[in-house]
């Protein structure tokens, strides 16, 4: 299989090209630079958006396209960054679609990059893909036009609109950070706790984008989430058994809010969300449940 990966060198993109690399697929890393040494995977082809649309014909023939690229939500949101993040999103959008029209022979699936936050928040909904869009605060309307310009941009292929949850990682993503307050000594939960983290661990991230890459029947939104998404507090609890540490320390949402401002609001406010689609699917999770994800990725430390 020949795949091209938009935003490759981040966390997630590295791990897939390196998950497919090492099963003998061809992979092309797409950007708007080449990455420096240290950012290169063995074995993937880089090109830049600029050669491509000088000359499409390196990625003629790949069967799938995947757009992970965006700048990312852990910023403060000035109104700068705010652009910056919405920008990125639909400028990669509009390239990676301008490509493929570009292109002879369509890929047979396109995997576009989504979250869940393009539900809302609700401490006491269960949200799955049939659930509706509800554009409440900024990362939900980054979603919503996020999708939206993909179902704009990318015409005649199957549109897998990956919504995704926390991934939880041992080298990159989110988790290095929230269980470093663990490790010191001094976790526990953030505002109420009660708020639920839809999460998923790294390697069903990578299994779950290859599976919908090569299942037909996959198409439109995908939650890409674990089955048993749990509350902030009981979040917090896991971390500190598996981790040996104690669980104390609420971190106050008043606090929160004067150190981080709006970009708070991701961390306290949150989705119960369930990957309906991708159990019917037929999808095996490795991790469904959180002890057993997080004891897996404390080997890796």
């Amino acid at each position: 299989m020949k795949a091209a990966i938009c935003g490759g060198t981040g966390y997630i993109g590295s791990a897939l090209a390196k998950f497919w690399i090492q099963a003998g697929h061809e992979v092309l890393i797409i950007g708007r630079s080449l990455p420096g040494k240290d950012s290169i995977v063995p074995g993937a082809v880089y090109l830049t958006w600029n050669e491509l649309q000088a000359d499409p014909s390196p990625a003629e023939g790949c069967r799938v396209l995947v757009n992970l690229a965006g700048a990312t939500l852990s910023q403060r949101w000035s109104p700068d960054n705010k652009r910056l993040i919405m920008e990125s999103r639909l400028k990669t959008v509009a390239a990676a679609g301008s490509l493929l029209d570009s292109l002879h022979r369509l890929p047979e699936a396109v995997i576009q990059a989504s979250a869940v936050a393009i539900y809302g928040t609700s401490e006491s909904a269960v949200f799955t893909e049939a659930s509706p869009s509800r554009v409440s605060d900024f990362p939900s309307e980054v979603v919503k036009e996020w999708e939206d310009a993909a179902d704009r941009s990318y015409h005649g292929v199957r549109l897998v609109k990956l919504r995704t949850g926390i991934v939880l990682g041992s080298k990159g993503g989110a988790f290095p950070k929230m269980k470093l307050p663990f490790l010191l000594g001094f976790g526990g939960r953030i505002g109420t706790g009660r708020q639920w983290m839809s999460w998923i661990h790294e390697d069903d991230m990578i299994a779950l984008i290859d599976y919908c890459s090569l299942n037909p029947v996959l198409s439109g939104p995908v939650n890409a989430v674990a089955p048993i998404p749990v509350t902030n507090a009981e979040f917090g609890r896991t971390v500190a058994r598996v981790y040996q540490r104690p669980y104390w320390f609420p971190l106050p949402a008043a606090l929160l809010k004067t150190a981080l401002g709006e970009l708070s609001q991701v961390l306290l406010r949150g989705q119960r969300v369930l990957p309906a689609k991708l159990q019917e699917a037929g999808f095996n999770f490795g991790y469904p449940k959180l002890d057993s994800a997080l004891r897996h990725l404390k080997s890796r430390d």
